[in-house]
């Protein structure tokens, strides 16, 4: 009895030291998550987003960022690494390129170059042709680690995320892992860079977001908007801004007339942002909030400790199928839900005259409703 009662005492004395001792790769900041707002008022649960309709991928996984080119095609990127090129309906499937890497945001220029934010790789130039160019991989000598998302302005000039400088997907087993890793950290690191076609200059526009994300230009294209996913909220920040750190701005009085945050406190992890029609922006809920991981905010030594736990028992958000529309003052106005979550991390609308393209992380189709 003696010798089991001293081997459970070595089993439990190990992993207490396993819990607290074995290092992880993040260093946790505190933070004060905002109480969750819960689904109601505009964000009241509803079941819109269901029964989607699907377009077969053919074995391709993750329609994370769609849109049409100049030549009237489909495109949209997949965790291969390719970029499927397709007829609006999906038919005439085909690879259009491959970058060797992972493309989750895109935009084209005016001479129809496709222009994407490569997790992998920075920031490139696909022309017609498929032929790959790396536009800028660095600012001010430092790595670009994991561009996000890019829109490119009337005049030429190139707005990206860089989500984070502190774990790049290429190092961390993937997008969604280096993401996790930034996100329980919470030392944002996230940034948006400007990038001119004319000069070949990379300029640092705005730092300090945690998990810069999504970016859409306004209609006067003076102004970002720009997805912070670790904190749940979208800023507008002007794209005159220059090394602006938005971690020295007070929030509660709205910032500055550089940058102000334009919907706090939302109801889940915003990721992908898309222009649509008449004037409305279309943003994507990967995952919902989640009870544990905001109590965790002002705990960072607890936040390491789950790291060490298995990954079952990490307190990953369920599934939940969730979009709506802002418009440029903040106002939203149409929200789409789909508590089944059976279309997985549902990050943004393509919308088109008939129909509503659903973007996805992880999903095995690309999914669409009719308007």
């Amino acid at each position: 009895m003696k010798k089991l009662l001293n081997l459970v005492l070595g089993v439990v004395g190990c992993a207490t030291l396993y819990l607290l001792l074995w290092p992880v790769p993040v260093s946790p900041v505190a933070w004060d998550a905002p109480t969750a707002p819960g689904y109601q008022g505009p964000h009241a649960v509803n079941d819109r987003l269901s029964g989607l309709k699907m377009i077969n991928l053919h074995g391709e996984v993750g329609p994370e960022h769609i849109q049409f080119g100049r030549d009237s095609k489909l495109y949209t990127t997949v965790a291969s690494g390719n970029i499927l090129r397709m007829e609006a309906d999906g038919s005439a499937q085909q690879v259009f390129a491959n970058t060797g890497g992972r493309v989750l945001g895109f935009d084209f220029d005016a001479e129809g170059n496709l222009i994407a934010a490569d997790a992998f790789k920075g920031l490139l130039s696909i022309a017609p042709d498929a032929k790959v160019t790396v536009l800028t991989d660095t600012v001010n000598g430092d790595p670009i680690r994991y561009a996000d998302a890019v829109v490119v302005a009337q005049n030429g000039k190139m707005y990206f995320s860089d989500a984070s400088t502190r774990f790049a997907p290429k190092d961390w087993g993937g997008t969604f892992e280096a993401s996790l890793l930034d996100i329980v950290e919470q030392s944002s690191t996230g940034r948006i860079l400007e990038y001119d076609p004319a000069t070949k200059a990379t300029r640092l526009v705005a730092t300090g977001l945690s998990f810069a994300n999504g970016v859409a230009l306004s209609q006067d294209e003076q102004s970002l908007f720009v997805n912070e996913t670790g904190k749940y909220r979208v800023w507008k920040i002007a794209v005159s801004a220059h090394q602006l750190d938005v971690r020295t701005l007070d929030t509660h009085t709205q910032g500055t007339t550089q940058a102000r945050v334009l919907l706090d406190n939302l109801p889940g992890y915003p990721d992908n942002l898309m222009r649509g029609l008449d004037g409305k922006i279309w943003l994507g809920f990967a995952k919902p909030r989640n009870a544990t991981i905001d109590n965790l905010s002002a705990m960072p030594w607890l936040r390491s400790l789950t790291l060490r736990l298995p990954r079952v028992l990490w307190p990953i958000p369920k599934a939940y199928g969730h979009v709506i529309a802002f418009t440029e003052d903040g106002k939203v106005v149409a929200d789409l839900q789909d508590p089944s979550g059976s279309y997985p991390e549902t990050t943004a609308i393509t919308e088109t005259k008939d129909r509503l393209y659903v973007q996805s992380l992880h999903a095995h189709g690309l999914g669409w409703l009719p308007k």
